[in-house]
Parts: structure tokens; sequence; C-alpha cells
């Protein structure tokens, strides 16, 4: 785990067991890794007078804390990425239900817990990409991916990643139990090479030639149309995408978010924290910052998240989705998805 120099003094409170208790702080435990979030947090404390102590972490490492911490715990927020880990953390019991008007009016029902335990900040588009060069014809919707036609010629993550887990879960939830597992037998089939790597790396397959077809999400791509990426920006523009089932349910999103821990010490700044998340400026800054898609609908884009283009979102409701993450992972081992 990762600890920042604005986590110190929700490190020492943590150590010692004790809650936080004074006035005009807040403790955030976050799994986004992305040093450009700095500016939320600034931004935050600039407008509220609120200090924000940090504690950075992979998410499941997080989650395991603040459980053994338990009620002396002095998380009062929790950021991380994926209804996979926000619905894993209100199945531990570490989150709570918000009751706020500006959540509600801001952010989409379908990117909330229908408890309200979390809410979904930013967005992440799971698309299809492939090499010009090589594909006429690409693939038009996530189904396609198990078409023989695409026989060793697939890149994709690993069954562990969160992003996959999801997605399948998606599938599931649109198609049931035995089309999803249909799909998931002929992606492996389909697959180039055994799962390795990040996102970035699947694109990289798509330059090095070890693949023709990739699956990433959104934000890995554009990154890489606005700085430079080692192994990607220099040849990006062999690197076609497409936006899956546009004539169907839509590309499937992924998110980051955030809830109000379970004890959280300072309740309330936690929620202006949260409706900070949701206003415009903020918005702004997922997309500008970290090449996100803001789940605030209206709020502009970034020259590089814009550059792909405008699309049909699928709009299925996540918290449906999250209840499925049992059954893709049960589907993953039994195709042989490593």
């Amino acid at each position: 785990m990762t600890l920042t120099k604005y986590a110190l003094t929700a490190a020492l409170m943590a150590t010692v067991a004790m809650p936080a208790l004074a006035e005009g702080q807040l403790n955030i435990y976050s799994s986004r890794h992305y040093d450009t979030d700095e500016r939320l947090y600034t931004d935050f404390t600039d407008q509220t007078g609120i200090t924000i102590n940090r504690i950075e972490g992979k998410a499941d490492e997080l989650l395991a804390r603040m459980q053994a911490e338990g009620a002396n715990s002095p998380a009062d927020v929790l950021i991380t990425v994926d209804t996979s880990r926000l619905s894993r953390a209100k199945n531990m019991g570490l989150l709570q239900p918000v009751e706020s008007a500006v959540l509600e009016e801001r952010i989409p029902a379908n990117l909330q817990d229908t408890d309200n335990d979390w809410f979904g900040f930013s967005q992440r588009a799971r698309i299809i990409f492939y090499n010009k060069n090589s594909v006429d014809v690409p693939p038009a919707n996530y189904m396609d991916l198990a078409d023989p036609a695409y026989k060793g010629k697939v890149c994709i993550r690993s069954s562990t990643n969160e992003y996959n887990q999801t997605l399948l879960a998606a599938i599931v939830t649109h198609f049931g139990e035995d089309k999803a597992t249909e799909w998931a037998e002929g992606v492996v089939d389909n697959m180039a090479r055994a799962p390795q790597g990040g996102d970035t790396d699947q694109l990289r397959g798509l330059i090095s030639g070890e693949c023709e077809v990739s699956v990433s999400n959104s934000y890995y791509f554009a990154r890489a149309l606005r700085t430079d990426v080692n192994g990607l920006s220099d040849n990006i523009d062999q690197i076609g995408w497409v936006f899956p089932d546009q004539d169907g349910n839509g590309a499937h999103m992924n998110l980051s978010g955030a809830g109000v821990a379970a004890n959280a010490p300072n309740r309330d700044n936690a929620v202006k924290f949260l409706e900070y998340l949701a206003s415009d400026s903020a918005q702004a800054y997922f997309s500008a910052g970290n090449d996100e898609f803001p789940a605030v609908k209206g709020v502009e884009l970034a020259e590089s998240v814009a550059k792909l283009g405008e699309f049909k979102a699928d709009e299925i409701n996540l918290s449906e989705v999250a209840q499925n993450i049992p059954t893709a992972q049960k589907i993953f081992n039994a195709v042989g998805w490593k």
C-alpha cells in the first residue's frame, strides 16, 4: 500500500485505532492511483476549508483494512474503481446509505447503488480496438468477439480483472447465463495469447502484431492520444476503435465511484465531498485530468475524450450487474479463462 504525504494523519489515527473527530477533517481511503486527482482534493479544500487526509492502496487492501479497523476506522470516504469493488465494499458492510438531493439530481439512477451506498462519478467505455492494417471488418459488438472469424486474433485481460468481470456480468444480465457462457468459451478460443498485462498492454499488442483485435477501457487509449505512452503513442494511427452494440444495448461502461464509510467519524464532510464530486468543476476534471467520461450528463469533455466520438452507452442498472458478478466469475472458471 502506498502512503502519501497527505495520508499521515489518517495513518496515525489508524495505528492507534482512534476515530478522527476533529472538525474540518475528511479521511479518504482511495484506490485511484492517478497523480492528476490531486486537483480534486485541493479544489475541495479550497472551496470548503476541510482538510483531507488520504490513504492510497489497492482496493482489496483498503477493504481488508476497513474491515479490520471496524467501528474505530478513521475512514470517511472510500473511492475505488469499478462496480465489482464498490459492490464488494457494500456486501462487506463497509458503506452506509446517503440521502442527498444533490446526488439524486446529478448522478443518473443507473450509476447509483439501489440502496444509495455508492455512487458512480466517472465512466470508462469498454470498447473494441483493432489494427486497421490487418482488419477490414472489425467486431461490431461484444458477441462478435466470440465469432470464429477472429480465431487467434483477440487480446484481452485476465478473468481476475474487474473490468472484464463487470463486462461479463452485464452480458449475463442482458442475455442470461447460458449465452454468456457460450460467449466466454468463444472468446477463449479466439485468444491470440494467454491473458496478460493491463489494458495498455492489450493496445500495445495491436502495434506489436501479437493480436489484431483487443478490448480496453477508453481512457487508456485517450491518454495515449493526449500524452506520450511508450510503445503506443508513436504508432497510434494504426489503431481503429468500435463502440460496441450501437444498434442494441450500447457500450458497456465501467465506473469509478465512492461511498461514505459505514463508521465515518466525519459523515457530514463525507457527504459534502461526494456532492462536490458531482459538481460541474469536479466532473470536468475527471475528463480533463484522467481522460474519463463524466457521470453527469452535459459536462464538457476533454479534447482527448471527445476525439473518440459520440456513442450510445449501455444504461443498464449497474447495481443489477453487480449481483451477477459471482456468476461471471463462475463462468470464467468453467471455460478456462485464466
